[in-house]
């Protein structure tokens, strides 16, 4: 596996054939989450789609805490790939496997002490809770599936090959659609069906990835090599990369999962309503987050080959794009948003509710644009230090806004701390964007 040079060609093309399977593929997570509330929010009462909302965040608190096993394999197996070392791509995706898989049966094993420090965090009614440990409870036991899953797709980005991340999630998430509706409309099995559901297609998704990477063992060559896999400097690398994304997602889950906790407060319909536009703002950001892909590959795959160019034009090409991408979008809300939220729920107490705060949700996209692109850029950089410490200041910044404007102006004064965290996080990173460039140029 030779080293790749990639200072030269059509960009555009290149970072579309990397965006477009990834955007596909990351809106059909979305969508999943939408056919997940529709199901439940057509329930008779709104405490079902609180019990969703709840549960569903806790396990996204415990699942995104080790996005690592994404992010991080990405960054580490591009920069491998661009290096043509393809016994190291191979070692990438074999640590990040048995890490994966370790910690998802660790956490089937201490459930009963996460449900106990997860619901004490949260505060909702007492019916809603019932049905958000019920839910966990079924959940969890898709924890090994899920994020050996996390590790495959992360590879699969890291090699460039962004139509077997397209072809899992279709897959899982199809899957997870069509079990929906028969274990809840059709079997009647309420928000269990939903958890039931979601696990089958997490062991189906993972089983996926693993035919498919075998499929491509030869054109990538090298072997995988315990000597290689177990390298201490390997090893002390990708666990202190790990290490602080691992820190910077927590920042970013403790976030999400402190503004449904703030929503909770205000009453299950208040959570419902919460619950239902950010449907908006997580189908923006796996949309968006198609171009930041692309980047995290091509960037990554640029500083292992060591092409100061290749990585500019990579940032450059994929930046216009995104920002188009998120006018776009922002378009597309305040056009359709009203139907949108009629699709997701026809409780008409939460239709109204929704449609006085959908206003935020059609500035976010141009707001949050900026986090996940920057993000993209760091993470094929492995410069986990720099997104760490952003984070952390950014997750600061927006508990000091909760704390001013929640009790001025209510629900609206926590949509606009999601939306001053949102353009934090893009302004902490920027100021350390300077020396990664000056990094980027000195090992060129």
């Amino acid at each position: 596996m030779a080293r790749i040079r990639s200072g030269s060609g059509n960009w555009h093309g290149r970072v579309w054939r990397l965006a477009f399977p990834i955007i596909i593929s990351n809106i059909s997570v979305p969508l999943l989450g939408a056919v997940d509330t529709a199901v439940v929010g057509h329930l008779p009462d709104a405490k079902y789609l609180g019990g969703v909302a709840l549960g569903a965040m806790i396990m996204s608190f415990v699942y995104w805490g080790f996005g690592f096993l994404r992010m991080g394999t990405t960054g580490l197996t591009a920069q491998a790939h661009g290096a043509g070392d393809a016994d190291e791509v191979r070692a990438s995706l074999a640590r990040a496997a048995l890490i994966g898989f370790a910690i998802g049966m660790v956490l089937m094993a201490l459930q009963l002490p996460i449900a106990y420090v997860a619901f004490s965090m949260v505060d909702g009614s007492a019916e809603v809770e019932e049905l958000a440990r019920a839910y966990f409870a079924i959940r969890v036991f898709g924890a090994p599936g899920a994020l050996v899953g996390y590790a495959y797709l992360g590879w699969f980005l890291g090699v460039q090959n962004a139509r077997a991340t397209l072809y899992v999630q279709l897959w899982m998430n199809g899957l997870n659609i069509a079990l929906d509706l028969l274990f809840v409309l059709g079997f009647g099995w309420g928000v269990e069906g939903v958890a039931l559901a979601t696990v089958i297609s997490e062991y189906a998704g993972a089983a996926l990835c693993l035919w498919l990477a075998h499929r491509m063992f030869p054109r990538i060559g090298g072997r995988f090599l315990r000597a290689r896999i177990l390298a201490r400097d390997r090893l002390i690398h990708t666990i202190a990369f790990n290490r602080d994304v691992f820190l910077r997602t927590i920042c970013l889950v403790f976030a999400f999962a402190y503004f449904t906790a703030r929503g909770a407060e205000m009453g299950d319909v208040m959570l419902a309503v919460n619950a239902v536009l950010l449907n908006f703002q997580i189908f923006m950001a796996h949309g968006l987050d198609g171009l930041a892909h692309a980047v995290q590959a091509l960037a990554g795959g640029a500083i292992g080959a060591r092409d100061r160019n290749a990585f500019h034009a990579a940032v450059r090409v994929s930046t216009q794009w995104a920002a188009a991408l998120a006018v776009g979008v922002t378009v597309v809300y305040a056009l359709a948003g009203h139907g949108i939220i009629n699709m997701l729920t026809g409780i008409p107490e939460i239709r109204e509710a929704a449609v006085i705060y959908l206003p935020w949700m059609i500035v976010s996209p141009v707001v949050s644009i900026w986090a996940y692109q920057l993000d993209g850029i760091f993470l094929g950089a492995t410069r986990g230090h720099a997104m760490r410490n952003a984070m952390m200041a950014s997750l600061a910044i927006y508990l000091a806004l909760c704390w001013v404007l929640v009790p001025l102006w209510g629900n609206h004064g926590l949509w606009l701390s999601l939306m001053g965290f949102m353009a934090a996080r893009g302004l902490t990173l920027w100021a350390f964007y300077p020396a990664l460039n000056r990094a980027i140029s000195a090992h060129d």
